[in-house]
């Protein structure tokens, strides 16, 4: 069973533990339509991906 050799104090677990955090996502701009997506994927506004269009978009309802 894994025990420890020497007590960690709180400060030590307490920086080890505050250097996990979140970023922010790095956008990137659409060459068709200009819009921020995540880069490498297929732009959900028009539908682009590489120069060319490979998933026709849906258009919205309109109630």
């Amino acid at each position: 069973m894994a025990v420890p050799k020497c007590k960690v104090s709180k400060q030590r677990g307490n920086t080890r533990f505050a250097q996990w955090k979140l970023t922010a996502p790095n956008l990137a701009e659409c060459p068709q339509c200009h819009t921020q997506i995540l880069s490498h994927r297929v732009c959900p506004n028009c539908g682009y991906y590489n120069g060319r269009q490979v998933v026709v978009p849906k258009e919205k309802k309109e109630d």
